[in-house]
């Protein structure tokens, strides 16, 4: 057996016990992050359960981990943050769409509608939810940027950035 061989075989060693890291960190914890997180997020749960130890994995496989607990409410806490933040988003987008479809429906000249949506739909999606909310959904900068949560300064560049896309495909 050569060098090469033999660093294989201790690289294999190695990941085998990183890996039973993070099984023994699993065994030893997600009962208890279970629980908090079923007190806390109901029936989210066990899909944070599992993400967060997908996130933690690379952090076990360094072997790193000083206070497991500690480690497992922060990412946990920021998974569920990421997940209500997705969520949000996605809600206010479908709630955009229904809004803007139920709006063209009113409308007659269906040809226009078409225009219309496919410019809407060629804008990048963070003008695009601005320049809908705004409108067709008759808010105000401060009301765009309270839903989004997002300052309103970045409420104001995002819709000028969204008239300069539509300006510039109607030129043409």
């Amino acid at each position: 057996m050569g060098e090469a061989d033999s660093q294989t075989r201790l690289a294999d060693r190695l990941a085998l016990s990183r890996a039973g890291s993070l099984e023994r960190l699993y065994r030893q914890y997600a009962p208890w992050l279970a629980a908090r997180l079923r007190r806390r997020y109901g029936d989210q749960a066990d899909d944070l359960l599992q993400e967060t130890y997908m996130r933690v994995a690379r952090s076990a496989e360094a072997g790193g981990i000083v206070h497991p607990k500690a480690l497992l409410l922060k990412v946990a806490s920021n998974v569920a943050i990421n997940a209500a933040v997705s969520r949000s988003r996605r809600d206010a987008r479908e709630s955009d769409f229904c809004y803007l479809e139920s709006r063209t429906a009113m409308s007659g000249d269906q040809e226009q509608m078409v225009l219309l949506r496919q410019l809407i739909h060629s804008m990048p999606t963070k003008f695009r939810h601005v320049f809908l909310l705004s409108r067709f959904g008759g808010l105000g900068y401060s009301e765009i940027a309270d839903r989004l949560n997002l300052p309103l300064k970045t409420v104001e560049w995002r819709m000028s950035k969204a008239l300069a896309h539509c300006a510039s495909l109607t030129r043409d």
